[in-house]
């Protein structure tokens, strides 16, 4: 026979343990929901920028939304875009989608790039320095969306100029672009030098 007591405590303790339950599951959900996105894309993706844009017109002001995305396969592969829409998560969607279609092949050393190199976009300027085993990602929000979306896990960074971080986005993605293989570089640099001396050697045998 159990009495009031019993009955009351074990009501209570029954919904305790199914509301615990609940909000258990349901933040595991929330929580896992971008890790599950990017593992069956087996891409990483990175919104860095939101903006929000008024425009007036006749009727009054339209507020269209701008999501700045990165994308990246972390293997050498990256692209960025600029998605709007009128909501936050459909600009979101179009810019990766467009982040998607923009991604081109870098030239890696590893989990470094390959030598320094600085590029310019608008009025920022971003400076990348290869860096040892262990250094780590050392760079602002921009540079390190796409530092770790193209793959690279230890590398300097500085910006200069505009603190606008489409703009820096731009620029790093610029730098990447630039990059070369120092094996290639030097065995392309030593054909045309072996192409000129030829031609030198042959005009002097001429004359």
């Amino acid at each position: 026979m159990t009495t009031d007591n019993e009955t009351r405590s074990g009501s209570r303790g029954g919904r305790s343990s199914s509301t615990h339950r609940g909000r258990g599951q349901g933040g595991e959900r929330r929580n896992r929901r971008p890790r599950r996105d990017e593992e069956d894309s087996g891409l990483v993706e990175r919104v860095v920028k939101i903006r929000r844009v008024s425009k007036v017109v006749k009727g009054g002001r339209n507020l269209t939304f701008n999501a700045m995305v990165v994308v990246g396969d972390g293997n050498g592969n990256v692209g960025a875009a600029l998605g709007a829409a009128g909501a936050v998560p459909d600009a979101v969607r179009k810019g990766t989608t467009y982040a998607k279609k923009a991604m081109t092949k870098i030239e890696l050393n590893g989990p470094t790039i390959p030598h320094e190199i600085t590029s310019k976009y608008s009025g920022a300027k971003v400076l990348l320095k290869p860096a040892a085993p262990g250094t780590g990602v050392i760079a602002g929000g921009g540079v390190r969306a796409v530092m770790e979306a193209v793959g690279v896990k230890d590398v300097l960074s500085k910006t200069f100029g505009s603190s606008n971080t489409i703009n820096i986005v731009r620029a790093t993605l610029a730098a990447l672009d630039q990059l070369r293989d120092p094996v290639a570089a030097v065995e392309r640099r030593k054909g045309v030098s072996g192409v000129v001396n030829t031609e030198d050697t042959s005009s002097q045998a001429r004359e």
